[in-house]
């Protein structure tokens, strides 16, 4: 079955019923994925702001399978970032010399 999946909560329902569905406990689901209790409550219950690497984690343990629908004007477009990769990011992070040095 496909479920259209517009909101964290709509993935949280996804997650907690696939959870049950295999009889696991939370706790051990957590676990097993290597997140914590608290984290996969959270994605149960549709925090906005969950990390969604670790959401994936969670998913893959449970089998459910993640997919988008990619708009077709779109199509050359990610098979070329495919082919070619991305960058890695800079890091945001500057080093500033100390402030003795600075004076």
């Amino acid at each position: 079955m496909n479920k259209p999946i517009h909101t964290v909560a709509d993935l949280g329902l996804v997650l907690r019923a696939a959870r049950k569905s295999q009889q696991l406990r939370l706790d051990d689901l957590a676990g097993i994925a290597g997140v914590g209790h608290i984290f996969a409550r959270e994605v149960e219950h549709g925090k906005e702001t969950v990390q969604m690497g670790r959401v994936l984690r969670l998913l893959q343990e449970l089998g459910v399978e993640l997919s988008v629908k990619v708009p077709s004007d779109a199509i050359p477009y990610l098979k070329k970032l495919e082919e070619s990769g991305l960058k890695p990011l800079k890091s945001r992070t500057q080093v500033r010399p100390p402030k003795s040095a600075q004076s």
